[in-house]
């Protein structure tokens, strides 16, 4: 899979995805992640990429030219997502969504925004990673290369790895425990030691729920509510009163 990334900051881009597991990917052929220099297309001696806005305002604005240059220079794979607070949320199911093709593009933002043209004219849509506001798209890139990247088949030593994690299903993922056994007086469930499997998977999907339900109930609300089967699987693990 191929991810260009356009900033002003490649480097930033470059170092994060070097590293860990993306890094790994990258090594193995398996992502080819190519951050591309907005500034490499200017004109100017000082290879500016923003102005002041017309009408007025605080802030700079991030050019037409050499942004619609440096994509053009390129062609990168397409769609080319522009990272903005006023695009899709980036959600699990969005993310294994990217990761099923065979490409894609961010244009990280800096400044006040970009120039109305370009989300009008060159990107093909808006991604957002949250109701929030940074300081560029440097750090929402990032997100996305980790969340996407990580699914791509292949990247993940065990290809299940992602079957079970928190929103795989629409809900926050089950405890995890390992050696010892029991620490500080605090035990490992019994049933986790019971080398039952089929308890263990309907143990973990009560854990999953009831995570859910005390943490994030408005997931449980996007799934419709509890089905007969997890009311059932609830009731056989309740805590002991």
């Amino acid at each position: 899979m191929r991810i260009d990334v356009f900033t002003i900051f490649p480097e930033m881009i470059d170092a994060f995805a070097g590293a860990s597991l993306l890094g790994r990917a990258r090594q193995n052929g398996l992502l080819d992640v190519r951050a591309q220099d907005l500034r490499a297309q200017t004109t100017d001696v000082h290879r500016t990429v923003d102005d002041s806005p017309f009408g007025g305002g605080a802030g700079m604005v991030l050019k037409p030219e050499p942004v619609f240059a440096a994509v053009e220079a390129v062609d990168p794979p397409r769609p080319l997502f522009l990272l903005g607070p006023g695009g899709r949320r980036l959600d699990q199911p969005l993310a294994r969504e990217l990761a099923a093709g065979d490409g894609f593009s961010l244009l990280c933002g800096r400044y006040e925004g970009v120039d109305a043209r370009i989300s009008d004219h060159l990107v093909d849509g808006e991604l957002s990673v949250g109701d929030y506001v940074l300081n560029g798209g440097e750090v929402a890139a990032m997100v996305v290369l980790e969340t996407v990247g990580r699914l791509v088949p292949g990247v993940m030593g065990n290809s299940t790895s992602g079957d079970d994690e928190s929103f795989s299903d629409g809900l926050l993922e089950y405890p995890q425990y390992t050696r010892p056994a029991s620490y500080r007086g605090w035990d490992v469930p019994e049933v986790l030691r019971s080398g039952d499997h089929a308890r263990v998977a309907r143990w973990r999907r009560a854990q999953a729920l009831r995570r859910t339900l005390d943490r994030r109930p408005d997931l449980i609300e996007t799934r419709g509510g509890l089905s007969a089967e997890d009311q059932a699987v609830l009731v056989e693990f309740e805590d002991p009163a």
